[in-house]
């Protein structure tokens, strides 16, 4: 083994070590009292004990590892060392009949020897890992919640810095009371928080419950908060497990951990049999979901994903991430708008896939309403038909739209843009290229959703603006969205719409006073002011996720709607001669268009308190489609 110069210095000190041990074992048998023959015997033994024993010591293998890191095995080695030097020293008196080494000494030096070595290396261990320090009672007063593994392991992780004196656990399992975890206590109750507080003058709570419930965790900080005092959290239990993070990486509390669900549980068999090895198609890579899509498919081993966005900041900014992960996944980043068919037959025809997931399109629901609605027509309509149309003609196996909420008896131009490409696509499934729909909600932290919003607003000091006190929506995380979007893919036999089981539906006032909250304020700090509702807003979103509408399937997020009358390729062909208009059609037309198309459509210029039936109104829509259809 090669000897540098810490190793030399290592060896010298164990050296010292032997010589030390020798010499208290002599010592120990003697009472401290030495007769010269004794004191001979000790010294002229010694001159071959040490070299002896640095022999052993080299050979057991002390010095491959770094005392800062010194462990049970290092401890292994010095007794195995130690035991071997004694069994020598035993050897050697008795073929030499050395009658001045007493027998006590031969047992005592193994003993004292392993005493010097391990107790010095875990001295010095604790000084660099600042475990001495902890005695002096410095750094920020901290309490940690819940007392399982992950509060073990962010104490063994963090209690070894000067920055961090934790003063207590709180766990609700009365067998935990009292208890010890690296030397620090549980004290009580998670109700007992405000009490130890105050006490025990904590500056901030740690909540160390990965894998609790959402309420358990939105429990834990509103008791925070009762206590006037700051909570992190260690991360989630997916991050965790996945090794993407550690225990010990603090973070704020988030909307996602107190708004949170369930994990999602896929049929990770089944995905990997119809995702591995294949070249899989996401437009729309570059947005919030798209993303996450590109993120969760490369788990599933595909032979190339291929990743289309029309923005190229977002591509370039997915191309660094997903650079790092790939592994054995070939990674294809193409700039294009789905709009452009001889685009999207040309990415077709050169990577062949056989699967595609759309979730190009435009979402934000005021924006494409009046002066944009065209647009959001031809991107989230005549976009989705380009692409379903071009799968079609490659054979592509199975397209996976992503839709949305927005979708259900629409009121606005983005929901009802959507409702036709579900329309459009329906009417393109076949067993040869069968097509899936995806409806669910508001996705926290989307871009352009209403959380990144509400955290500049706050930033600058407030108002807060909400548009109408009543006003909820339905929330999940980004990961939940693509993981149920994937098995909501895999299990669709072509032509259904698939519902996404989003919970409880939360008012958006209560997540502006969360979020208040969360960065540590009040109301009176940071003002709610209600703007009232915009163009096209609904105060509640529909899902059509109940017993009457839709029906279950195996996975029990994920239910499908019941089954309407599927439009025609007629329809479909003339749908697409009006989404073809070749000049740019006004808001109002664009709407008396879609509602021509979509029975349940309600425009609000076609609800006017005196119209007589919903007939009229489709006839009076019809009428405007065709004026516009001969450039009216």
């Amino acid at each position: 083994m090669r000897i540098n110069w810490r190793n030399a210095v290592a060896l010298g000190h164990d050296l010292v070590a032997a010589g030390v041990a020798w010499a208290l074992a002599f010592l120990l048998r003697y009472n401290f009292e030495l007769e010269p023959d004794h004191a001979e015997a000790l010294a002229s033994n010694l001159l071959w004990i040490v070299p002896m024993q640095a022999a052993l010591l080299l050979w057991s293998g002390m010095y491959r590892g770094l005392w800062r890191y010194a462990s049970l095995i290092d401890l292994r080695r010095i007794v195995a060392a130690a035991l071997g030097g004694a069994l020598v020293i035993a050897l050697v008196v008795w073929l030499f009949q050395r009658p001045s080494v007493p027998r006590s000494t031969v047992v005592l030096y193994p003993i004292l020897l392993t005493m010097i070595m391990g107790g010095t290396r875990l001295a010095y261990r604790a000084w660099k890992e600042g475990h001495l320090s902890r005695l002096t009672n410095e750094g920020r007063r901290v309490i940690v919640i819940g007392a399982g593994a992950a509060a073990a392991n962010l104490l063994k992780n963090l209690g070894r810095s000067p920055e961090w004196n934790f003063v207590g656990l709180l766990d609700d399992a009365p067998a935990k009371r009292g208890r010890e975890i690296q030397g620090v206590k549980v004290v009580g109750r998670l109700d007992d928080l405000p009490r130890i507080a105050d006490d025990k003058d904590v500056q901030l709570a740690v909540i160390a419950m990965p894998g609790a419930s959402h309420a358990a965790r939105r429990r834990a900080v509103a008791l925070c908060q009762e206590a006037g005092i700051a909570a992190m959290t260690v991360p989630s239990y997916e991050d965790l497990v996945s090794g993407k993070v550690t225990v010990s990486q603090l973070r704020r509390i988030e909307l996602d951990d107190l708004l949170g669900r369930d994990p999602v549980t896929l049929d990770s068999d089944g995905l990997n049999a119809w995702l591995q090895g294949r070249v899989v198609l996401v437009t729309g890579a570059g947005g919030s979901i798209g993303s996450e899509l590109c993120r969760q498919i490369l788990k599933f081993a595909p032979q190339r994903l291929v990743a289309l966005e029309a923005n190229e900041l977002a591509l370039y900014t997915l191309e660094q991430e997903l650079g790092e992960r790939a592994d054995a996944t070939e990674l294809a980043y193409v700039i294009g708008d789905v709009k452009n068919a001889r685009r999207i037959d040309e990415v077709l025809a050169l990577h062949r896939p056989s699967a595609i997931f759309h979730a190009a399109a435009y979402k934000h629901v005021p924006l494409m309403e009046n002066e944009n609605a065209w647009e959001a027509v031809q991107n989230n309509t005549l976009g989705t038909w380009r692409v379903a149309d071009a799968a079609v003609r490659h054979r592509v196996e199975k397209m996976v739209m992503v839709s949305t909420d927005k979708a259900v008896n629409p009121t606005n131009v983005m929901g009802a843009s959507k409702r036709l490409a579900e329309l459009v696509c329906q009417a393109l499934s076949t067993d040869r290229t069968r097509f899936v729909m995806v409806r669910f909600g508001n996705v926290l932290g989307s871009t352009g959703s209403v959380i990144p919003k509400f955290r500049r607003q706050i930033a600058a000091g407030g108002p807060v603006t909400v548009t109408h006190p009543e006003i909820r929506r339905y929330f999940m995380s980004i990961p939940e969205a693509a993981q149920l979007v994937l098995q909501a893919g895999l299990m669709g036999k072509g032509g259904e719409i698939l519902v996404l089981d989003m919970g409880e539906p939360v008012k958006i006032a209560d997540l502006a006073r969360d979020l208040i909250r969360l960065s540590g304020l009040t109301e009176s700090d940071v003002k709610i002011v209600f703007t009232g509702l915009r163009p096209g807003e609904k105060l509640y979103e529909e899902l059509l996720a109940d017993d009457e509408t839709t029906l279950p399937t195996p996975h029990p997020k994920l239910r499908v709607m019941k089954a309407d009358a599927v439009p025609g390729m007629a329809w479909v062909a003339e749908t697409v001669r009006w989404l073809e208009t070749p000049h740019t059609v006004a808001a109002g037309d664009a709407r008396a268009g879609l509602a021509a198309r979509i029975p349940e459509y309600r425009p609000a210029e076609l609800e006017s308190a005196d119209a007589t039936s919903r007939s009229e109104r489709i006839a009076a829509a019809a009428q405007f489609d065709r004026a516009n259809a001969h450039g009216g």
